[in-house]
């Protein structure tokens, strides 16, 4: 899909196919004859039917499963938000291409297939204290980009970003949407002290009050807050719901990209979980307000979607269990409980 207009992209978000409920049912059906109490493995249990209620099949399968890294990069830097320069977004998708970064090894430990798209990194989003972040053009165009990324063919996909000075610009992102300036959504990102985090929030609160004329619609949000990586991010999460294609989501960053998605139709992250919960001060109160219950609590905030690939781990752990336990009768286990089976002894 080519988005040429907000009106077109607009249309596309709010027009979203369901699940399968038939293929959750017959995941729970099995869940209920296997060698354990009832629910014994809590969330994992509702995992693999919601695995299955995307795919539409029962079992449910993780053969195909793709962790894609969106690159941008940020003129808001220039305000002195990182304690990284903005260099740092080219080397570090160099690093991804050499095979050298913590979400290389963490993909290959999780068996997934790693993508890492550079978004005209030699173009940085405009510093959105002076101007809209994207014009509408680069906006769709980069929303397109992430779109068009993912395989309609995956069984997963894990989504994570890269750039410099993009907790910023989420955090701009989440006050917009949600209310409480930077003093309730700036943190210490890639670890800015304590005049970084002042700049950070007086930054975001530049920019509110300058883009005030477009805070009632999310999508002139996205682009007059966000970034390339942050729309593609967008862009992709709304294609694989149209592909019916379960998501994973990273960070502070990665929420607050689709968090637009959230604000146009209540039910659009659907077929998403949240892979954690960062370090990043805001980003539980974030998953709060998008209704999203993180599956991991582990203090990270690399970004680069290094907690949506641990949580795989967590999402094929509870395959295997679903896939590979007997049955009460293929075990000549009794389902029945203690209590049950002696009062029907006395009896």
């Amino acid at each position: 899909m080519n988005f040429t207009s907000f009106s077109a992209l607009r249309a596309a978000c709010l027009d979203l196919p369901g699940g399968h409920p038939a293929a959750s049912a017959a995941v729970a059906q099995r869940e209920a004859m296997l060698t354990k109490p009832p629910n014994s493995l809590g969330r994992l249990e509702d995992l693999v039917a919601w695995l299955a209620h995307w795919q539409g099949r029962a079992p449910p399968r993780l053969d195909r499963v793709e962790i894609v890294v969106f690159a941008g990069n940020h003129g808001v830097t220039r305000r002195g938000v990182s304690a990284y320069p903005a260099a740092v977004t080219a080397q570090m998708v160099a690093n991804f291409a050499a095979g050298g970064a913590a979400i290389n090894q963490l993909a290959g430990t999780a068996g997934a297939a790693l993508r890492v798209i550079p978004l005209c990194l030699d173009q940085p989003a405009a510093d959105f204290t002076a101007a809209p972040a994207l014009s509408e053009d680069e906006f769709l165009a980069a929303v397109t980009a992430g779109y068009q990324a993912v395989a309609p063919d995956c069984d997963l996909l894990c989504l994570g970003e890269m750039g410099i000075g993009n907790t910023t610009a989420a955090a701009a992102i989440a006050a917009a949407l949600f209310g409480g300036g930077g003093a309730r959504w700036a943190g210490r990102g890639t670890g800015v002290d304590d005049d970084g985090l002042q700049r950070k929030r007086a930054v975001i609160d530049a920019a509110l009050a300058r883009h005030a004329a477009h805070l009632r619609d999310p999508l002139a949000i996205a682009a007059a807050l966000g970034g390339h990586e942050l729309a593609a991010i967008l862009g992709a999460a709304l294609a694989a719901r149209h592909a019916r294609i379960p998501v994973v989501l990273d960070g502070f960053v990665c929420t607050a990209a689709v968090a637009p998605l959230y604000k146009l139709r209540g039910d659009t992250l659907a077929h998403a979980q949240a892979g954690h919960v960062s370090a990043e001060a805001a980003h539980r109160m974030l998953l709060d307000e998008l209704k999203l219950a993180p599956l991991l609590d582990l203090n990270m905030r690399l970004g680069e979607a290094s907690g949506a690939a641990v949580a795989l781990l967590v999402l094929r752990a509870a395959l295997a269990c679903h896939t590979g336990m007997a049955t009460f009768a293929e075990a000549g286990v009794s389902d029945k409980p203690a209590e049950a089976a002696a009062t029907k002894a006395a009896g």
